[in-house]
């Protein structure tokens, strides 16, 4: 009887000792990190029309041979329009190709948007339907996916990239594989 007592006293005291290990273990955690499966794999196979050029198809065949930077962005997105200069601004100063991918729009908004605000990409492919995107494991816009020379996606940034997100945390992803300032590789 007196084990039975204290076995139902102990109950308490063993969910709570779980729970500190599972608060203890997600402060190593950044929340603002979305974790995905496709860091090391080679960028999913696409056949999607061309933005500026809804007539061409693009595929992965047509994605730089150098590291890259993949863009997602719509003109529904309010943060978009927030990064866009900084994309325009890099796209300008820093010798590293972006290539867009407009994610749920139609060709017409995206060329507007372009055409008002500037085109910093080689070109943008023109995810209308989303399936690209959810192939990558899109949460939504802005997200950057850091791209090899063998088109293998090396790391992924969600949210703006602005002047600190540049210089703190995408220059050094893409110094670490390979890329640097000058243009060489």
């Amino acid at each position: 009887m007196k084990s039975k007592k204290i076995i139902i006293a102990s109950i308490p005291l063993v969910i709570f000792a779980i729970l500190v290990l599972i608060f203890k273990s997600s402060l190593n955690k950044d929340p603002r990190k979305l974790e995905t499966k496709l860091i090391g794999n080679q960028v999913p196979v696409f056949e999607l029309a061309s933005v500026n050029s809804p007539e061409t198809v693009l595929t992965n065949a047509d994605l730089p041979k150098e590291i890259f930077l993949l863009n997602v962005w719509g003109t529904w997105c309010v943060s978009c329009y927030a990064e866009h200069p900084y994309l325009m601004k890099f796209s300008k100063e820093y010798p590293i190709k972006w290539v867009g991918m407009n994610y749920k729009d139609t060709h017409q908004d995206a060329i507007n948007y372009l055409a008002k605000y500037g085109d910093p990409f080689i070109y943008s492919i023109a995810d209308t339907t989303g399936q690209l995107g959810i192939d990558l494991g899109v949460y939504g816009a802005p997200e950057t996916f850091i791209v090899d020379a063998k088109g293998v996606i090396r790391d992924r940034h969600v949210g703006v990239i602005d002047d600190r997100v540049w210089n703190k945390v995408i220059v050094p992803k893409l110094e670490s594989i390979g890329w640097n300032k000058s243009g060489m590789e």
